[in-house]
This record gives structure tokens, sequence and C-alpha cells, in this order.
């Protein structure tokens, strides 16, 4: 029975993936279909990876891009920094 794991990928990225039987390195492609060829059939189309066990399968690049998670600016940051230095006041209480 064929798993199947398939990305939502946009664009021309590409998936490359590595089959751990044979070590043979896939790279995806528009129009074609990339097969292994051992006993995992490890197939490579687009933007789908399908194989027999997908636990033996090692993905290289999965094509996706990461975004830039920093939501501060250079400025907030700065700011953070200068903030992280200063001294603390301990303030004595009274006991009664």
């Amino acid at each position: 029975m064929l798993l199947e794991l398939q990305k939502g990928l946009r664009g021309k990225t590409m998936i490359v993936v590595r089959c751990r039987d044979c070590n043979k390195e896939l790279k995806s492609d528009a129009g074609r279909t990339q097969t292994c060829g051992c006993s995992n059939m490890v197939t490579v189309k687009g933007d789908s990876v399908t194989a027999r066990d997908l636990n033996r399968v090692y993905m290289i690049n999965t094509g996706t891009r990461k975004k830039d998670t920093n939501v501060l600016s250079s400025e907030d940051i700065a700011w953070q920094e200068s903030r992280k230095k200063r001294k603390i006041r301990k303030i004595d209480f009274e006991e009664r």
C-alpha cells in the first residue's frame, strides 16, 4: 500500500528527497516523474512524494521558504536591549 505525502507548494519550488535504502537523490520536476527503483519505490512528481514506507525517505529540501518572523523593528529591539540592562531597585519592607 502506497502512502502519500503532499506539500502545498507554490511557484517553481523544488523538493529534494533521498531514499535511505538505495541512497538515490530525487528532485521534483514539473512534468516528470522520478522513481528510485528500489524496493521502497520512492516517487517524486511535482509537489508530492510517495513511497511504500515514508519512514525510509529523507527530505533534504521541502521547497518552502521561511518567513521573516521578526515582528519588532530595529528600534524596538534596541529599546528592549537597553531595558534589559537596567538596574532593578530592591524595596525594603518594614516588618511589624
